[in-house]
């Protein structure tokens, strides 16, 4: 039967006859005339080991030209294997090959490599133990978000990723358009909108928000789930042009529901890795970061501490700290601070909450003390920030009032208004970025090595 490489190498597989397929990692010759082939389909992190005999009718002319990156068919039985740190091998009957690998060209001959390297060869790093590593995590989180989401009785909605709003009113966003840009149309000096194929200026989301709480004010509770854009011109280990972000919107839900629904999503989360992807996560705690593993079981077990955001501005002034970054009332907290609190002051996770309205987005929820808003962040150790969300601003009133605040155009917003306009309703949602999950969950040190196809400023060759 055909069978991953995972289940191969389960010791339940043994005496079973299958077929792997997948790519030659080594080739080690014996002069009992054997060939030891390690075999490896990205199902998992270990390889199978093949054992291919001189009797073998192609075992000149084709196993002893294997080489590294080479693929392979293999049928064989299953055996329980006498070498250590394997359950199983496979001695293989028949052997064939659909293509082979120069090795004098073939890239990933050494065992390691530089990440900033593998990111020029991203058609071939997924080869490599620790992209594998990276995608089958990544997967599990994926997986787990859906899972988490439905379970809890949400739709999932697909909010568009082309838009005329900016949700987060900072203006770093790319712009669509089919004007032919070597013969501009303008008007009055201006370009020329009305004849670009939307008909007006429209640019790749930064954010599925604002239209999310079109439909969590239909249906209750909803979650978006895909590719965000921001053409912000940082060339940092924390920057990504594309990254992927969930963002549930939940109606009749304050900023503690918020809160709650939060800490038990990320808790699931890194629950699922741990069960799902053990030995990547061993991997990553033994070759990446050795705290892996005992700060997401540590985060999995802790009650999430909840402050509010002038509490904590109190305990970093009295900390006897140096930071890079002053601590003052009114502005943001840099990473530096937010690690303090969680690795420190507190050493666990921590939920921020009523923020300085004048450093939020206009569509947080203003509070009764008119300097503040129902904005939460929850921060992990080693990160920061990892979830941000709010209770959204239901009164149409101090809605407009926010945004002639910010210079937005309520008449670019008017279907935003309009849910004020009728029917409104307290709601509340949160966003959490899937690379920023990703990265860690597993250590890596830069945000592009835990995507795919990194874009960052002049990187999108693949």
């Amino acid at each position: 039967m055909k069978c991953s490489v995972a289940q191969a190498r389960r010791p339940e597989s043994i005496g079973e006859e299958v077929t792997l397929q997948g790519w030659v990692r080594t080739r080690r010759d014996s002069k009992a005339g054997l060939s030891f082939l390690e075999l490896n389909d990205g199902s998992s992190l270990g390889n199978i080991q093949v054992i291919a005999e001189s009797a073998l009718p192609n075992y000149e002319s084709d196993v002893k030209r294997l080489t590294a990156g080479s693929s392979v068919t293999v049928t064989g039985l299953v055996r329980e294997s006498p070498g250590k740190g394997q359950a199983t091998e496979v001695q293989a009957a028949s052997l064939t090959i659909h293509g082979l690998a120069d090795a004098d060209v073939y890239p990933l001959q050494k065992k390691r490599h530089s990440f900033e390297f593998l990111r020029t060869i991203a058609h071939l790093r997924p080869r490599t133990n620790t992209f594998g590593a990276i995608v089958r995590v990544r997967n599990t989180v994926c997986n787990a978000i859906h899972q988490f989401f439905q379970e809890e009785g949400f739709f999932y909605i697909h909010t568009p990723i082309i838009t005329a709003s900016d949700c987060e009113g900072a203006g770093q966003m790319f712009r669509v358009t089919t004007l032919d840009l070597a013969n501009v149309p303008k008007a009055e000096g201006q370009v020329d909108f009305t004849q670009d194929f939307f008909d007006r200026p429209s640019y790749l989301t930064v954010s599925g928000q604002l239209e999310a709480e079109i439909f969590a004010c239909s249906m209750g509770k909803v979650y978006t789930f895909g590719p965000t854009f921001r053409a912000e011109n940082s060339n940092t280990s924390r920057h990504l042009a594309e990254f992927w972000m969930v963002e549930p919107e939940m109606a009749f839900f304050d900023l503690n529901d918020n809160m709650d629904l939060a800490e038990r999503f990320l808790k699931r989360i890194f629950r699922d890795v741990l069960k799902r992807c053990p030995e990547d996560i061993e991997f990553f705690n033994d070759r990446i970061d050795n705290t892996v593993l005992e700060t997401l079981r540590h985060i999995v077990d802790s009650r999430f501490v909840r402050l509010p955001y002038t509490e904590a501005v109190g305990i970093l002034e009295k900390s006897g700290e140096t930071f890079e970054f002053p601590v003052a009332w009114g502005s943001d907290l840099q990473a530096e601070h937010e690690r303090y609190l969680t690795e420190k002051h507190f050493q666990c996770p921590v939920i921020l909450f009523d923020y300085p309205r004048t450093i939020k987005p206009f569509y947080m929820r203003v509070n009764d003390d008119g300097r503040t808003v129902r904005a939460m962040d929850i921060l992990v150790p080693k990160v920061g920030e990892i979830v941000g969300g709010s209770q959204r601003e239901e009164r149409l009133d101090v809605l407009e009032q926010r945004m002639r605040e910010q210079d937005l155009r309520a008449e670019d917003y008017w279907w935003y208004l309009d849910l004020r306009r009728y029917g409104t309703v307290p709601h509340s949602g949160f966003g959490l970025g899937l690379e920023r999950a990703v990265q860690f969950i597993t250590g890596m040190t830069n945000i592009r090595d835990v995507i795919p196809f990194p874009r960052a400023p002049g990187s999108a060759e693949f």
